[in-house]
């Protein structure tokens, strides 16, 4: 009976990588509610112990080549379990970058993830090759560090991304510890590529985060947006906002607001940062200039945020508007990392603006 199901499984050896990765999603899209809650970090603390023992086991058994039954269903089910969790990893990335992320930035950063999510499933057949399977593991590790880290140290700077890298190299450099245990000889055989490889990795997430591509993650935007005024009353942020015209509200163009030169301009932004975590947030006002087709920094305004609020910690920065045309208040970290972007432009008016009230999320 054993034997017939081991049989039947290597048969449709692609449908349950199929099925294996979609388990992945639910069970990610059902756990992963915020980064910062227990359960998401036990299970990619699961995630990490079952890689740290599947691929250095099946690479053991491989070598030795038994061939009584127990070894005989390892060696079919340790692949699976590989994929699975290295499918896990990915799709839980993909969830929370994808949420911390401004496409207009971060685009390729997470092009490369999703890329690398469908070469997981693509290329199955390749969880039994240790470079692989090592050099993703090592990718894994990394992008998980990169937003686990802050949640201990209750910051995002520089220094946290490099503190980040070294976490995942110690963890890498014990992994192969054990890799050199169990299959020596193979490991041998492929240690400079996994090293080479791995390398890789560590200088395109560096190239990543020093251009700004990184999404700021464990950050994410809320909600965001351009009124006339915002001000705060107890327990709720107001705004004043002029009807939009249906383009604007339908396809998410950016808004035009009408005023008098002199009047000033509102930009809101609510921040979701963990329990505990203490940053700053950063209001970059720049202005399109039409004759030097550049962007010119008008203002920058900053104001501290702390973690915990499920709809973000909440702020705003005004800013007098003295000159018409295109406007954006780029949202950000300290380290100049992209929250969000707020397009909008400014047409003068000599007549009264029609504006209603409304509670900011």
């Amino acid at each position: 009976m054993l034997s017939k199901l081991l049989l039947w499984a290597q048969k449709r050896e692609r449908h349950l990588s199929a099925l294996a990765m979609i388990a992945g999603f639910l069970s990610d899209n059902l756990l992963f509610v915020r980064v910062d809650l227990l359960q998401t970090q036990i299970l990619f603390a699961v995630y990490t112990v079952l890689c740290f023992i599947s691929i250095p086991v099946f690479h053991w058994l491989q070598i030795r080549n038994y061939r009584n039954r127990i070894s005989t269903i390892a060696r079919t089910i340790l692949p699976f379990v590989t994929q699975f969790v290295l499918g896990g990893f990915w799709s839980g990335f993909v969830i929370f970058y994808g949420r911390s992320a401004d496409l207009g930035a971060s685009w390729p950063f997470l092009l490369f993830l999703f890329l690398v999510l469908l070469a997981n499933e693509y290329f199955h057949h390749y969880h039994d090759r240790l470079v692989f399977t090592s050099i993703l593991f090592f990718f894994a590790l990394y992008s998980y560090a990169i937003f686990a880290v802050p949640l201990y140290t209750g910051t995002i700077s520089t220094l946290t991304f490099v503190e980040s890298g070294i976490v995942a190299v110690a963890l890498f450099a014990v992994f192969t510890i054990l890799l050199r245990s169990f299959a020596r000889e193979r490991f041998l055989l492929d240690i400079w590529r996994i090293r080479v490889g791995a390398l890789i990795v560590l200088v395109l997430m560096n190239v990543f985060y020093f251009t700004n591509v990184l999404p700021p993650l464990p950050l994410s935007a809320e909600a965001a947006g351009v009124y006339h005024a915002v001000w705060r009353v107890p327990g709720a942020y107001l705004a004043t906002v002029e009807p939009e015209s249906w383009p604007v509200r339908f396809f998410g163009f950016s808004p035009v607001l009408h005023l008098t030169l002199g009047e000033s301009v509102s930009a809101y932004s609510s921040v979701f940062a963990p329990t505990a975590f203490t940053t700053t947030i950063v209001h970059r006002w720049e202005w399109f200039d039409p004759l030097k087709k550049q962007w010119i920094l008008k203002a920058t305004i900053a104001y501290p945020i702390v973690g915990g609020r499920d709809g973000g910690y909440r702020g705003y920065s005004t800013v007098p508007m003295t000159t018409t045309g295109q406007w954006r208040v780029i949202v950000e970290t300290v380290d100049g990392r992209r929250i969000t972007e707020l397009p909008f432009s400014i047409e003068a008016t000599t007549s009264p603006v029609t504006a209603t009230t409304i509670t900011l999320k």
